[in-house]
């Protein structure tokens, strides 16, 4: 008996996730705005926390250590330019980040950075018992996000 509550407990837990990693649609247009959805991330690399200890690695872009073609072609400074772009790709991703691990993005637009119906935006990621937190807003011509995106990387930005 106790062990049929646990399991239905733990069913309802799971209900607001979307039973794990799918998306949950809701037609009624009225109850969009508060609409929590799942979305799951599996990563296309691992990379193992002894390289990620390393302060060279933090200084480095793994998935793109150079530019592609269309990257200011006839600039001879191309590459140098491309790597101060962002410098800190690998220790945004890797170190503080969780892209190179599977985990779960709950959020009113998880797949997404900004709502693409403008306002707010927030979502969080979950890995184990860890809960890494994102919002974002938008309107217009101002643009801001802080915490971790849809690809596990963290990031910052403000414009206007």
């Amino acid at each position: 008996m106790i062990r049929r509550v646990q399991v239905v407990l733990h069913v309802l837990w799971l209900m607001p996730l979307g039973l794990g990693c799918a998306h949950v649609n809701v037609s009624d247009q009225r109850c969009q705005k508060n609409v929590t959805r799942a979305v799951c991330h599996y990563p296309r690399i691992h990379i193992p926390h002894g390289v990620k200890c390393s302060p060279a690695f933090w200084w480095g872009n793994l998935d793109d250590p150079f530019p592609p073609e269309w990257y200011r072609p006839d600039d001879p400074r191309r590459d140098r330019k491309w790597y101060f772009r962002n410098p800190l790709h690998n220790f945004d991703f890797y170190v503080i980040g969780i892209a190179d691990r599977e985990f779960v993005r709950v959020g009113r637009h998880p797949a997404e950075v900004f709502n693409p119906n403008q306002g707010w935006n927030w979502a969080v990621c979950k890995r184990g018992w860890i809960r890494l937190p994102f919002v974002s807003w938008v309107r217009a011509d101002f643009k801001f996000y802080c915490g971790w995106r849809e690809r596990g990387n963290f990031g910052f930005k403000l414009s206007f």
